[in-house]
């Protein structure tokens, strides 16, 4: 029996439907919708009708939220219609139903599936429907569904045995390979298609079409970089410098006795080359493990300098963004994460660099066949943020480029960081006898083709049809694959990893080792139905395989499985030499390692160069025109909105928040954050920075490139870090090249630029990706590289850009330029000078001028906290709005003097100049001469720029939410706190994980820290045996414990449709509810939840009630953020009681910063409870402005909250919910954003049991 029930938000709370309803008539311009609803949709097969009503209520809807249905509600008036994502596609909605259904239930899992249901009224013809139907309906992963009801949820799948050959191959003419390439649609070409004819001829037999698939993507451009190995037979000049650095190449290729063919990829890591042999990289790391770029580091950890690896690596998923904007960003960072991962390190930051043409532009001028920019960089900011932030990884830095050319692609770049101690970290050759396990997800459809189709140019044919090639991700199966690489045990039982990106099993398997046997009959799926050819090239996500030997093969599965990890033997080394996978009985690939090695058939072009224009920027107008327009310039203004939807605190490791100044308003120029410690301390800090300028690099590419670099480099040296192992990896991007000379220029003259921008910084590229299909049509990306540079720090000299006070004086230091570019001898020994004055400690800020030169600077640096600034009048406008890469703004403090800087001789030896910029004033205003400029009109045009597009400033609806009058309440004050009835020396805290979970680390760190024993348990759901094994286990660990802290997260993707109903029902199983309620009412213990955790407490009923029990309508709860979308900030709260043993060591009125990132944050209560809580002291803490004061404004209230609640308490206290990361703090965290974050909670709760 199939139960089906609809689900609405209630009126208040309907923040999808109107912000749809906006987007249709101001976007869509369709001003004849009057309203729009929207309904979730879910069947549920396998469940009797009591326990779907049950279901209903405590899982698929919430009964202060929700209004539920058993039929569509009355329509008369209304055009219906619903979406459901395609077969195949994760469905996180469903899929978290279910598992949180079987949680409940403890039986087996049911059968769920969901649509959204949309009522759209007003009076609309036929083509505005249709319209509204194309802007919320991306056909690559969703279709209209039936409004029809299903007898049953069973898909009956055709069962395929065998897949075909292709017959007659081996004799096939060049005709008939044209044929075949077209029909196949294969990204190889006919020279490759050849060579594959002869390679069968040897072998004497025709191949299977999995063959060829396989093969086809093995030899792809994203797999094997195919047009940087082509090999360029001939290069003409008709630039000098060009032609020099050309010639420095070739002399290098002497140098190092390099008899390897020319091509792109031989010019792009040379420098690394020449560098080694110079012994300038020591410490780089190399195996033939190549997934990552590593580093060896010394880490303190705890006063013990200890060895660890660090490990970078940047991603790029342009064509699936571009045609799936979420899947294709999410599984982006998805990807990015899982290289640095299969190297068994702990990935802990991340930074986000996109492109895209205007997204404030009218959606009537998108291109034919492409989704409107708007949508595509809103869509796709979620998609990345929403796995980011599901997995918990801190996104350090976010920006994103804005360039016409973009429209031909989109821009989708993740870089990220990580690192894993040394002895951690085994890597050996595999042998026979060695078995390869497959980890994680289980494959299904999506993602087929994804490599090949990343490696096409497109047209509005070829876009149609490539639906399947993006790949959908599930992060909280990530995080399991993250959390098992952590466990040391299992991490040096992995002789060789790889992870499933591109390829899937053929290459991710297939790379493993030279002679390999799988066994594709073996592989997990997702469904029936997949032929052995879908099983050998999907490209789903979250997977990944290990080489292990044979004795540790059992040992290593049992540790997946604590880690709630299917794990499944697919796959034996052979010394065969070959690459053998069978299905059904059948060998359906059987190749050759030194075939497929070959990459195909070699390639050969000849080059043309260019000239290169002049890429000086001429400035007219005057200083107070230049400024305004910069202040909304799209590659100037705030990125705020976009930024603030990714966790930037996740791991408490995070040194400078994206935005700083009490204002978090001055955006950082690098991110820079701890190196990840699973237990103990440290402040060494890896810092990243990004460099690139489309509009320099579409003038001249060897320029642009050569700044790219050196900017990357100063942006490290302007946070605070040294020059000395310093480290870089590059994304190229380009438009398809094809078979022209000219267009080969392009990519030819980046990469000069930047081989010799490394040779003269003596810094290498040790890494890098690049995507040379940045083609639609007749339309190109702008030439493309951009330098990502990394190197270590100590946490203590890492300075933030924004100004720190009035009447400072400000000098810039610029390096002597030759040919447009800085002279090397002059920028390093400015590089070194800057780093001098930041560890003498005689500098308050520093940055260095990019795209909009010192005035970009200056804006930005005052907005932080408010801070005006005069320029100094010797200044021209050319100088203050114009190019200065590689020049830095230094805003003194006390210790610094101008003469001792203005008299340093290695200065001026080198030709530096130094300049008087000015000073910071008290006024918050912007001068030069006689022009001023108020801060806060050109602050307004700097946020107003995107916010149609990118949310940051809003009103709060006030019928929704309390007025301002009713947000302060009377301070609560307790002396005398009930102690428990046993006292502990060293209480025990259970932190419970489950799927989704993504604080525990910071969680038990801190509870650490304050003396307490935390211990962490994973709840497993893979089979009903592992949940009731789990209720046992989590019983027992209650009954041995004296608290439990609930962590932050996204259990079960804070699906459906609202958070922490995984751990709702986990807690609602009698065994541990009994248990629970022992530990709080007889044993008198502690509980917190932060977060997610914050959540579980109050749907659950603990806060404010103190028990387990079904809530109602009257009940409070936390829904979605009014802004629509998650806020990563610092805010500040006011302790507003102290009656719970959590806030013993606060007083009511003090202010605590902390950080917040969450989208369900918002408290919601009826008036008459709400005046219960404030008299029984259970509203702990409020969120207040800069001046102490409890506020609805967005700015300081992230959520929307009523009445400013923050957090809230059990009516004894010893309950206690908040949603601000308390745990995520530490020595030197958050340097930019000044407060005091320390509350003592953990501390106060071991104080408790004492």
């Amino acid at each position: 029996m199939v139960n089906r029930v609809y689900v609405e938000k209630k009126e208040g709370l309907r923040h999808e439907a109107q912000g749809l309803r906006h987007d249709i008539r101001h976007i869509l311009l369709i001003k004849n919708l009057t309203d729009v609803r929207l309904l979730n949709r879910y069947d549920v097969e396998g469940l009797d009708k009591e326990t779907f009503e049950k279901a209903t209520q405590l899982i698929l809807s919430e009964p202060q939220l929700d209004n539920v249905y058993a039929e569509l509600p009355e329509h008369k008036d209304a055009y219906v219609f619903a979406v459901e994502f395609l077969p195949g596609q994760f469905d996180q909605r469903a899929d978290s139903a279910a598992q949180c259904i079987q949680i409940l239930t403890t039986g087996d899992r049911p059968k769920v599936r969901s649509a959204k249901v949309y009522l759209l009224y007003g009076d609309l013809t036929e083509q505005e429907i249709s319209d509204i139907k194309k802007y919320v309906i991306n056909p690559v992963e969703a279709r209209e569904a039936s409004l029809d009801t299903f007898d049953t949820l069973d898909v009956k799948y055709d069962i395929p045995t065998e897949v075909d050959t292709l017959k007659g191959f081996i004799q096939a003419s060049e005709d008939d390979l044209q044929a075949i390439l077209k029909d196949m649609g294969l990204a190889m070409d006919l020279d490759d298609l050849k060579f594959c004819q002869n390679y069968f001829k040897s072998e004497d037999r025709d191949p299977s079409i999995t063959e060829i698939r396989m093969i086809d993507t093995y030899w792809s451009d994203h797999c094997r970089h195919t047009t940087f190995l082509t090999t360029i037979d001939d290069v003409s000049f008709e630039d000098e410098q060009l032609k020099a650095s050309w010639d420095r190449y070739i002399s290098s290729r002497k140098d190092l006795n390099r008899t390897k063919p020319i091509n792109l990829m031989d010019i792009g890591t040379l420098a690394a080359k020449v560098l080694k042999k110079e012994g300038k990289l020591s410490k780089l790391d190399e195996s033939e493990e190549i997934n990552a770029c590593t580093v060896k580091i010394k880490v303190t950890v705890d006063g013990e300098s200890q060895d660890w690896l660090l490990l970078f690596k940047n991603e790029t998923h342009n064509h699936p963004t571009e045609i799936e904007p979420f899947g294709g960003a999410a599984t982006c960072i998805g990807g990015a994460i899982r290289d640095p991962l299969s190297g068994r390190s702990y990935v802990y930051q991340a930074m986000r660099v996109t492109g895209a043409a205007d997204p404030t532009v009218s959606v009537k001028d998108t291109m034919t066949g492409k989704l409107p920019q708007r949508k595509l960089v809103t869509t796709a900011a979620d998609g990345y943020s929403s796995y980011g932030n599901q997995i918990g990884l801190a996104t350090g830095l976010v920006d994103e480029l804005y360039h016409p050319g973009y429209a031909a692609k989109r821009m989708e770049i993740g870089a990220v960081v990580a690192a894993a101690p040394a002895e951690n970290v085994r890597r050996e050759v595999p042998a026979a006898g060695d078995v390869v396990i497959l980890l994680g997800g289980r494959t299904g459809r999506d993602g087929i083709g994804g490599a090949t189709g990343s490696s096409k140019s497109h047209n509005v044919e070829s876009l149609e049809k490539d639906g399947a090639e993006v790949q959908k991700g599930n992060a909280p199966e990530e995080r399991k694959l993250q959390r098992l690489f952590r466990n040391a045990e299992a991490s040096r039982l992995i002789k060789r990893c790889n992870d499933f990106g591109a390829g899937g099993v053929s290459v991710a398997i297939g790379e493993l080792a030279d002679g390999l046997d799988i066994d594709l009959n073996r592989v997990p799926k997702k469904y029936e139905g997949l032929d052995g050819t879908e099983l050998a090239i999907s490209e789903s996500q979250e997977r990944m395989a290990v080489v292990v030997e044979q004795k540790d093969m059992n040992r290593f599965m049992e540790l997946a499985h604590e880690e709630n990890l299917e794990a499944t033997h697919v796959a034996t080394v052979t010394d065969t030499n070959r690459l053998i996978a069978h299905w059904n009985g059948k060998d359906i690939i059987n190749l050759s390692r030194d075939f497929l090695n070959s990459n195909g058939a070699e390639k050969h072009i000849t080059v043309k160069t260019s000239a290169g224009e002049s890429i000086y920027r001429e400035v007219k107008g005057s200083f107070s025109e230049n400024m305004t327009a910069l202040s909304e310039d799209l590659n100037v203004c705030s990125k705020r909105g976009l930024s603030e939807r990714f966790d930037s605190t996740i791991g408490a490791g995070t040194v400078l928040m994206p935005f700083g100044g009490k204002n978090q308003r001055t955006p950082i120029q690098a991110m820079a954050a701890k190196i990840s410690v699973e237990k103990g301390h440290t402040d060494d800090t890896s810092v990243m920075a990004y460099g690139y300028n489309p509009f320099i690099t579409e003038k001249n590419c060897y320029k642009g490139a050569y700044l790219a670099v050196v900017e990357s480099a100063a942006k490290l040296i302007a946070t605070g870090a040294g020059f000395e192992d310093t480290y870089l990896t590059f994304q190229e991007y380009f438009g398809k090249p094809g078979h022209d000379s000219a267009r080969w220029g392009q990519p030819l003259e980046a990469l000069l630029g930047a081989f010799d921008a490394q040779l003269d910084l003596g810094i290498a590229a040790i890494g890098g990706k690049d995507s040379m299909s940045g083609t639609f049509e007749k339309l190109d990306v702008p030439p493309t590289l951009v330098s990502f540079a990394i190197t270590t720090e100590d946490a203590k000299y890492i300075t933030s850009p924004e100004f720190k006070g009035a009447n400072h004086k400000v000098l810039w230091l610029k390096p002597e330029y030759r040919n447009e570019l800085p002279a090397k001898e002059s920028l390093l020994t400015l590089f070194d000078y800057v780093h001098k004055l930041v560890t003498d400690g005689k500098l308050a800020s520093i940055y260095t001028p990019t795209y909009g030169g010192a005035a970009e600077a200056v804006l930005k640096q005052c907005m932080g906290n408010d801070f005006g600034f005069a320029f100094a009048g010797s200044l021209s406008v050319q100088d203050i709005f114009g190019y200065q890469y590689g020049s830095f703004i230094l805003e003194l403090n006390d210790r610094a003097t101008l003469d001792e800087i203005y008299a340093a001789s290695e200065l001026k030896d080198k030709g530096i100049i130094i300049a008087d910029l000015g000073e910071t004033t008290e006024d918050a205003e912007i001068r030069y001469n006689d022009e001023v400029l108020k801060l806060s009109d050109l602050c307004e045009a700097y946020e107003d720029k995107l916010e149609k597009v990118f949310k940051c400033n809003m009103n709060l609806d006030k019928d929704a939410s309390p007025e301002e009058s009713d947000v302060t309440i009377a301070d609560y004050s307790e002396e005398n706190w009930v102690a428990p009835a046993v006292q502990v020396a060293k209480p025990k805290v259970l932190i419970p994980v489950f799927p989704g979970n993504n604080c525990e680390y910071d969680s038990a760190k801190a509870m650490a820290d304050a003396g307490l024993e935390p211990e962490i348990v994973v709840v497993r759901n893979m089979t009903k045996q592992d949940i009731a094994e789990s209720v046992t286990e989590v019983a027992k660990h209650i009954e041995e414990s004296q608290l439990i802290f609930i962590p932050g997260g996204f259990s079960g993707g804070d699906e459906p449709d609202g958070s922490a109903k995984f751990i709702t029902s986990f807690f609602r199983n009698e065994a541990v509810k009994t248990a629970t309620m022992d530990m709080l009412t007889k044993r008198d213990g502690l509980m917190l939840g932060i977060c997610n955790g914050f959540q579980a407490l109050i749907k659950l009923g603990l806060v404010p009630f103190g028990e387990i029990r079904d809530t109602d309508e009257h009940c409070p709860t936390l829904t979605f953020n009014t802004i629509s979308r998650h806020q990563s900030k610092i805010v500040n709260i006011r302790v507003a009681s102290n009656m719970s043993p959590w806030l013993a060591d606060s007083e009511p009125g003090e202010i605590y910063s902390v950080p917040v990132s969450h989208g369900e944050g918002r408290f919601i209560c009826e008036p008459e409870l709400f005046k219960k809580l404030v008299e029984n002291g259970q509203i702990a803490t409020q969120y207040v402005d800069l001046n102490g004061h409890p506020t609805m404004d967005i700015q300081f209230n992230p959520n929307g909250s009523y009445y400013a609640v923050e957090g809230i308490t059990s009516p004894d206290g010893r309950v206690l919910g908040k949603m601000g990361h308390a745990e995520r703090w530490g020595h030197s965290l958050y340097k930019n954003v000044p407060g005091n974050y320390d509350m003592g909670l953990f501390k106060a709760a071991k104080e408790y049991f004492e």
